[in-house]
C-alpha cells in the first residue's frame, strides 16, 4: 500500500534533526571537557539550546505520519510497516556507534560516557532497554521508546479498523488521560499514556483528519486543546535544562507554537506544491542521523578539538556532515535492500500463521 508522500513533512524532519544535533552537540556537553558552552559559543548557545525542542516537532510529525501511512492497513500491515521500517537502521547504527566509542573513547563533560556490557547491548537492539532497565547505547534512543508506545496505542485503531470516528475518539480518550494521568499516580498509566507528550501526537493526528476530510469545528478543538496541554507542559521541560545560563521560556513557548501553526498550514495542503526531491532524500536520511548524531559527534568534536583548537563552529558543523555522510550510508546500504527484505520476511511469518487457520475453517 502506498501513502502520498509530503515533501513538506521531510523538511520539517530534516529541520527538527539539525535542530536537535546543534543542541546536543553545542550546548548539551563541554567540548573540552572542562569548560561550560557559553565559553566557546557565547552567542549562539543562547539561542542553540531551544533545539532540544525539535523532539517535540518530531512527534507532532509522527501523530500525522503514521495516522496518515496506517489508514487503510491491518494490524500485521501495519506491525510490519514500523518494525521494517525502523529496526534495519537501528541495529546497524547501534553497531556503528559502539565501533566509534569502542575505538576513540572519551569522558568528561558528556552527559553519557562508557557503554553497557554485552548482553546489554544485547538488549538495546530490542529497543525494550528502558522499560527493561538497561542503560542505552546512546541516550537519544529515549525518544523510540515514546515513539513504540504511541504505535501501540494506535495499533487499538488500526485493529478495530482506522476511520474518522475511531481516531477522533482515540484522540480524545488518550488526550484525557495523558491529563489526568499525573494526578491519579498510577506508574503503569502514566507508562503507557506517555502523558508529557501525547498531546503531540494527538495534534499531529487530527491535522492528518484535517488534511485528508478538511477542517471542521471539532478538529479544531483537538488541536486547540492538544495545544493547550503542550504549552502546560512546556514549561517543566524548559526548566529542566541547565546550560550554565539563564534560559528565558517564552522563546520556548513562540517556537513549539510555530511548530503548530506550520503543521496546520500542511494540513490545510498549503504546501502540496512543495515537491523539491531533496527534501524526500533529506527526509529518508534524518532517521539514521538522529540515531548518530549524539555520542558520535561528541568523539569526533573532542578529538579534533585536542588536535587541531579549530573553532567550536567548525568542528560541530564538520561532526554533522560526517554523520550525515555516516547517515547516507545507512540509508543506501542498509535501509534501502534491508527494509524491503524484512518487510517480506515478516509478512511471510504471518500469512503462515494464518495459514492453519484457513485450513481449519475449511475442514
Amino acid at each position: 500500500m502506498s501513502t502520498p508522500r509530503l515533501a513538506a513533512l521531510d523538511g520539517l524532519r530534516l529541520l527538527a534533526a539539525v535542530a536537535v544535533a546543534v543542541f546536543h552537540l553545542g550546548v548539551g556537553w563541554r567540548i573540552d571537557g572542562v569548560r561550560p558552552p557559553a565559553y566557546f559559543l557565547p552567542t549562539a548557545s543562547h539561542w542553540a539550546i531551544y533545539g532540544f525542542l525539535g523532539v517535540e516537532l518530531f512527534f507532532l510529525i509522527s501523530g500525522f505520519v503514521i495516522c496518515m501511512s496506517a489508514w487503510g492497513r491491518t494490524l500485521g500491515g501495519y506491525f510490519v510497516s514500523r518494525a521494517s521500517r525502523l529496526y534495519p537502521a537501528y541495529w546497524v547504527c547501534i553497531a556503528i556507534t559502539v565501533t566509534v566509542l569502542v575505538a576513540l573513547p572519551i569522558s568528561g563533560g558528556v552527559p553519557v560516557e562508557g557503554l553497557p556490557d554485552l548482553p546489554g547491548i544485547a538488549v538495546n537492539l530490542t529497543m525494550l532497554q528502558q522499560p527493561l532497565g538497561v542503560a542505552s547505547v546512546d541516550t537519544v534512543y529515549w525518544t523510540l521508546f515514546v515513539e513504540l508506545r504511541f504505535y501501540l496505542l494506535f495499533a487499538i485503531v488500526v485493529w478495530a479498523g482506522t476511520t474518522y470516528r475511531r481516531v477522533v475518539l482515540f484522540c480524545a480518550v488518550w488526550l484525557t488521560v495523558a491529563v489526568l494521568a499525573p494526578a491519579w499516580k498510577l506508574p503503569f498509566v502514566e507508562l503507557v499514556a506517555v502523558p508529557e507528550y501525547a498531546s503531540y501526537f494527538v495534534a499531529g493526528m487530527a491535522m492528518y483528519l484535517i488534511y485528508r476530510f478538511g477542517p471542521t469545528p471539532l478538529l479544531y478543538g483537538v488541536v486547540g486543546m492538544a495545544w493547550l496541554v503542550s504549552m502546560s507542559r512546556l514549561g517543566r521541560r524548559l526548566a529542566d535544562v541547565h546550560p550554565g545560563f539563564e534560559v528565558p521560556s517564552w522563546p520556548g513557548y513562540l517556537l513549539v507554537t510555530l511548530c503548530f501553526v506550520v503543521m496546520l498550514a500542511i494540513a490545510h495542503h498549503r504546501a502540496d506544491l512543495i515537491q523539491w526531491r531533496g527534501l524526500t532524500v533529506a527526509g529518508a536520511l534524518t532517521y539514521p542521523f538522529y540515531l548518530l548524531h549524539q555520542r558520535i559527534g561528541y568523539t569526533l568534536i573532542r578529538t579534533a578539538h585536542n588536535l587541531t583548537h579549530a573553532p567550536p563552529w567548525v568542528l560541530i558543523t564538520g561532526a554533522m556532515l560526517v554523520v550525515g555522510g555516516l547517515a547516507w550510508l545507512v540509508h543506501r546500504y542498509i535501509e534501502r535492500p534491508l527494509t524491503p527484505l524484512l518487510r517480506g520476511s515478516l509478512n511471510r511469518g504471518i500469512a503462515a500463521t494464518r495459514a492453519p487457520a484457513l485450513s481449519a475453517g475449511r475442514q
